[in-house]
């Protein structure tokens, strides 16, 4: 017998790739999987990855995330849905990816993990933790840290946040993500200045790095999407943009790329440092604690908001290349370190903990 889990991920971020690394390696360790999609349609790509997992299973919908705007009515039907969910397949544990739905009437245990939260990339992006459009956002929030057997986050920082914004969860524990190197690899480096994100989101920071991009001997390219899910465009006009790039294609550019770039002003793990490091590059960084946690002495850091201590971190990388290489080691030695079998080892302690009877956990796997 097998344990099943009931997990949810929406399609339209990092929480994805966390989902499919976890997804596979738990795969491979016998667990069945029941995969419930919320935020965007799933895109063929996805699907593709998701059915190249044995034992996962696709749950596809439309509902709104809670962090979107106007979406408490879909925030309702999609808890309707993963309750019916729970009915029909009757997982052993649900491992949400999201805060809301923890405080639904489970029969199984549920766990979290806090990837991000609307307070803390409100603070830290405006300085405000007052979000007049989310009025509802924190209470429900924090009753779905209360209500979770285990709440897990990637670095310290970011649990630290939870603790600060909604209150110290039951069992909070740091999980550190994990990422494949397979995908990625070390290619002839051209001179070039790679960054890759959510373009539209202003946690990310890209701005910065279009203001800076004309003063630079090398140009800065940009990955990721422009389009907001609520709407709008967000636009570079110095830095070029290649739009969203597939696997392979986005393999291409970290492996090319000599310096990768995201002086983020909110990031609580961050994967595309992650894939530059496993690909080669030198990281430049926004210096907050959370990208100071993942990486140490392995990236550069820079103040987000200090055009000219980027621009002169990236011009020092340029005109240095014993130097631009030593930090491109140290980033790929730090980045070994993060693979997808630790982080489902930890995972997977957190099942264990969570279930009532841990002998539940070992006779399922048996």
């Amino acid at each position: 017998m097998s344990l099943r889990v009931l997990v949810t991920t929406d399609t339209v971020g990092g929480v994805w790739t966390f989902v499919m690394e976890l997804g596979s390696t738990l795969s491979r360790a016998g667990f069945e999987i029941e995969l419930a999609t919320m935020g965007a349609p799933v895109s063929e790509a996805q699907r593709a990855q998701a059915e190249s997992i044995p034992r996962l299973r696709l749950h596809e919908s439309g509902y709104r995330l809670e962090w979107m705007e106007e979406s408490w009515l879909s925030v309702t039907e999609a808890g309707e849905w993963l309750l019916d969910l729970e009915r029909r397949h009757a997982p052993d544990l649900v491992h949400l990816n999201g805060y809301v739905h923890a405080s639904l009437p489970w029969r199984a245990p549920v766990i979290v993990t806090a990837h991000s939260c609307v307070l803390s990339w409100c603070r830290a992006v405006h300085g405000d933790v007052a979000v007049p459009a989310w009025d509802r956002y924190p209470d429900e929030v924090r009753r779905g840290i209360q209500d979770a057997r285990v709440v897990a986050a990637p670095t310290r920082a970011m649990l630290d946040a939870i603790a600060t914004h909604y209150g110290d969860p039951v069992d909070g524990r740091v999980i550190p993500n994990g990422r494949s190197p397979y995908g990625f690899r070390r290619g002839a480096k051209r001179r070039r200045i790679l960054a890759v994100g959510r373009v539209w989101d202003e946690a990310k920071n890209m701005a910065a790095l279009d203001r800076v991009a004309p003063e630079l001997a090398w140009p800065v390219v940009v990955a990721g999407p422009r389009k907001h899910p609520d709407g709008g465009t967000v636009r570079l006009r110095r830095a070029r943009t290649l739009g969203v790039l597939a696997g392979d294609e986005l393999a291409d550019a970290y492996a090319s790329a000599s310096i990768f770039a995201l002086p983020a002003l909110y990031e609580p793990f961050g994967y595309s440092p992650l894939e530059a490091a496993l690909s080669g590059c030198a990281l430049v960084l926004g210096d907050i604690p959370s990208l100071r946690e993942v990486w140490g002495d392995a990236a550069c850091f820079v103040p987000p908001r200090d055009d000219q201590a980027l621009l002169q971190t990236l011009r020092w990388l340029i005109a240095e290349p014993r130097v631009r290489k030593e930090y491109a080691k140290r980033a790929f030695a730090r980045a070994a370190e993060y693979t997808p079998e630790r982080m489902t080892i930890g995972y997977m302690e957190a099942y264990r903990d969570a279930l009532e009877d841990p002998l539940e956990f070992l006779g399922a796997r048996a």
